[in-house]
């Protein structure tokens, strides 16, 4: 364990050299010739192919494993709109994610302007550089238009992993959690405390997945979001349901899932105790979870709890998704990541928590077995077979689905 996180956080960031990241050449660059290759004179007949044909842009150029993250700094981790540089770190960190679990090179972006139309309008006008666009902590709901719109303007894929990743490693772990409790989601009553970006697209898989609307709650801070309550946005609006239910112990009675995303320590025994036999309890508020493991355990012997930390069975994790959806997706040169891309990735990752775990993962963890069961719903990040299993799942979806504009890779 880390004794002095503030101070070795500054000095790894600091030393010995500032930042995670650095450019590499990629070709020779001994010799005069190969200097007149790589720019001028030679540089000109690359230029000249792309003017005729842009998609010989992903041929002569780095473009098509080039995925920018990019952020307005409105909604950083757990620190809130702490502004675009000082959330140059965490978008430093997602590429060194991305490189170290899938390969991809990565520009961070760092976008001066909270105002939706400037942020679209740079985002769009930097676009050809990349063969992707990751946004990154941005607050809701206006996170859902730029996302929006910015992927009906652009033909690369634009993910926000704030929400569609959460909700990929979410959707994943609860299918696996569903059948080990003996459940179907078809059939669960689900609650979702917390109704952003990561509840709301959380929520939206889930029914794509099978679930039914009319047995989501989802709540916010005044409660469960219900018909008839003034003051919902049109993102919370498609979820009011027809219920006198106004607050999240209500909800809570005889729910099969509990889904926090929302707070520390806002799910009490008594919401835990009254749940339906069997529960499920992902409380996912970063550092401190919505339930401490420790209390729901003592509180319930039959519950399945996953949590966003490490240090606890079944960490619900984005490094299992984003890296692995965009090497698929860069793979087949698709146009957009679509909800059956997204779907694919979730069965993959299902299928693979259910298969024999590898004795190097073990010797990753510390560990001498790792199970399907309670305390493995998920993979683990240091997983080799992810690199495997879910870029060719994603990129199958894409080819299946027509967005794919080189079929095989």
């Amino acid at each position: 364990m880390i004794k002095n996180l503030k101070e070795e956080a500054l000095r790894y960031h600091a030393e010995p050299r500032p930042g995670k990241l650095e450019v590499q050449i990629t070709k020779p660059t001994e010799t005069q010739d190969d200097l007149a290759l790589a720019y001028t004179p030679g540089v000109a007949e690359p230029c000249r192919a792309i003017e005729d044909d842009a998609d010989a842009a992903y041929r002569y150029t780095g473009k098509g494993n080039l995925v920018a993250v990019i952020t307005d700094g409105s909604a950083v981790l757990g620190l809130g709109n702490i502004g675009a540089l000082a959330g140059k770190p965490v978008m430093e960190g997602k590429g060194v994610l991305f490189k170290r679990f899938a390969d991809i090179d990565v520009f961070d972006i760092e976008v001066a302007t909270q105002d939706v139309e400037a942020f679209i309008a740079t985002v769009k006008n930097i676009a050809p550089t990349f063969g992707g666009i990751n946004l990154e902590d941005i607050s809701a709901p206006r996170c859902f238009e730029i996302e929006m719109r910015l992927q009906e303007m652009l033909d690369i894929p634009v993910f926000h992993d704030d929400q569609h990743g959460t909700a990929i490693i979410i959707a994943a772990g609860l299918l696996n959690a569903l059948e080990i409790q003996g459940k179907q989601l078809a059939d669960a009553n689900i609650v979702c405390l917390g109704a952003g970006a990561a509840g709301i697209a959380s929520m939206e898989l889930l029914v794509a997945l099978g679930a039914s609307r009319n047995n989501i709650y989802m709540i916010d801070r005044r409660g469960v979001i219900r018909a008839g309550r003034e003051g919902l946005n049109p993102h919370k609006e498609k979820w009011a349901l027809k219920t006198d239910k106004e607050t999240l112990l209500d909800a809570c009675q005889d729910a099969d899932v509990f889904i926090g995303l929302s707070g520390p320590n806002l799910m009490t025994a008594e919401m835990l105790q009254a749940m339906a036999a069997k529960p499920i309890v992902f409380a996912l508020s970063n550092p401190d979870p919505e339930i401490s493991p420790a209390l729901a355990h003592q509180t319930r012997d039959d519950l399945i709890m996953a949590t966003g930390r490490s240090d606890y069975p079944n960490q619900v994790n984005n490094v299992l998704g984003f890296p692995f959806i965009f090497r698929g997706a860069l793979d087949v040169r698709a146009s957009c990541i679509n909800m059956e891309m997204k779907i694919a990735c979730v069965r993959a990752l299902a299928e693979l928590a259910r298969e024999a775990v590898p004795q190097e993962v073990l010797a990753a963890y510390g560990v001498e077995a790792m199970r399907f069961g309670p305390d493995y719903i998920i993979p683990k990040p240091l997983d080799p077979r992810l690199g495997e299993r879910v870029p060719a799942a994603v990129a199958q979806a894409a080819i299946d689905s027509g967005v794919a504009r080189q079929p095989g890779g």
